[in-house]
């Protein structure tokens, strides 16, 4: 597989996100632990099925279980610290800092052996941050004083994925198939979680049950799949840099669906982050 082929399967992954919200508001009124544990638990029986299938069981076998251990605290502490900051939190506010973790990819990629960070890279994902900062805050941030403890929580989030797409670029002799124990173990630290903190409520209607379903199949399943191989064998950094475009598609499905408005700020936004991408993009061929 090349580097431009996997890079564009990890941008699979972005595309998918880009349905996150969508399909979340869907499946209302779960509650964030009980979705997360139907869909982790979706998305790692079809990823255990499809090894089995194809006669990798052998390999999950053979993988250490430190890297088990490594695979499921990157899923499922992104998940647990990212709702946990939500609580703690101003949502728009919280989600700008958790989304520090494509800037953080890109930054931390220039650590990894083989690989150059240039400027372009940096001022790409800047850019880029920027279109997503206008578009989760809607142009207008007021950060809290009293929210300290919901903020550290969205840092540690937007520190943990990254650091999970980072080091993961040291593990590309690790079968993709292994993501499927990471999906699993995450539902199952997820269900006592819902246990603890919250109340039951199960998706309502065909909307509801379609849209979890979905979401387990899509964006909290195949997506984990794809993003594995692109920061394992891909283009880090651009990979990095466009995943900005995964706040912008996820508001542009709202807008298309009607669940949000259009406004100039998403325009200005979808500028920031192509420009971002293009600006990325342009130093990784520099350096080809």
């Amino acid at each position: 597989m090349t580097r431009s082929v996997a890079t564009a399967i990890g941008f699979v992954a972005v595309l998918l996100w880009g349905v996150l919200a969508l399909l979340t508001v869907g499946s209302a009124p779960t509650p964030p632990f009980l979705l997360n544990t139907l869909c982790f638990a979706i998305g790692g029986s079809l990823g255990l099925v499809w090894t089995a299938a194809s006669g990798g069981l052998v390999q999950l076998r053979k993988v250490p279980a430190r890297v088990y251990v490594f695979g499921t605290l990157g899923l499922f502490g992104y998940h647990a610290l990212y709702f946990s900051a939500l609580r703690l939190a101003p949502a728009a506010e919280a989600g700008l800092i958790a989304y520090l973790w494509p800037l953080l990819i890109v930054l931390f990629s220039g650590l990894l052996p083989g690989e150059s960070l240039r400027a372009g890279h940096v001022l790409g994902a800047l850019v880029g941050f920027a279109g997503a900062a206008l578009i989760v805050t809607g142009g207008a941030a007021g950060f809290q004083p009293d929210a300290i403890a919901g903020y550290a929580l969205a840092l540690a989030c937007a520190l943990t994925w990254s650091t999970y797409s980072v080091m993961s670029r040291s593990l590309g002799a690790v079968p993709t198939a292994s993501v499927a124990v990471f999906c699993l173990a995450s539902a199952a630290l997820s269900l006592p979680l819902h246990f603890a903190f919250e109340t039951t409520a199960w998706p309502e209607g065909t909307i509801g049950w379609t849209s979890a379903v979905l979401l387990g199949l899509g964006p909290v399943g195949l997506a984990f799949y794809v993003w594995d191989i692109g920061v394992k064998h891909g283009d880090i950094q651009l990979l990095g840099t466009a995943s900005y475009a995964a706040p912008l598609l996820s508001t542009l499905v709202l807008v298309l669906a009607g669940v949000a408005a259009p406004t100039w700020s998403l325009a200005v936004a979808a500028a920031l982050i192509s420009a971002g991408a293009l600006l990325a993009a342009r130093a990784s061929l520099k350096g080809d």
